[in-house]
């Protein structure tokens, strides 16, 4: 008799904390948005209730939602963006400095002309 009370006892245990497990653990993305400063707080949480009808099949999406967003750098993409405005400045300065180079070649080239043309004319007047 006694063990049938404390079975019965043990399964409303077992049961109601599994219910209120169920029920903090869909909580868990609203409280990493909650925490992160989400601007899509309310949906997220929204979305958590209706998870717990769906059987907690959106819940894993719920959480990426809800780990994407820092209030530091956003979304992310602003970093990209700054990244992909320093590569062109960076890109601008190399195509400047090649010209300056490649213009600094046709110098040196043409100075080599010029020492080649005086050497052959010394060479010339040594030989005769």
């Amino acid at each position: 008799m006694f063990l049938d009370f404390f079975a019965l006892g043990l399964l409303f245990f077992v049961g109601l904390t599994l219910f209120y497990g169920i029920i903090a653990i869909h909580d868990i993305p609203y409280e990493i948005s909650k925490h992160r400063n989400h601007p899509h707080q309310d949906a997220i949480h929204v979305a958590g209730w209706i998870s717990l009808f769906t059987l907690h099949v959106i819940w894993p999406f719920l959480w990426i939602w809800a780990t994407l967003y820092r209030e530091d750098r956003g979304w992310g993409f602003k970093q990209l963006e700054q990244q992909e405005q320093t590569l062109e400045q960076k890109e601008q300065q190399l195509e400047s400095r090649e010209d300056e180079l490649a213009a600094e070649v046709a110098k040196l080239k043409r100075q080599v002309a010029i020492i080649s043309k005086h050497v052959q004319q010394l060479e010339q007047q040594e030989n005769q």
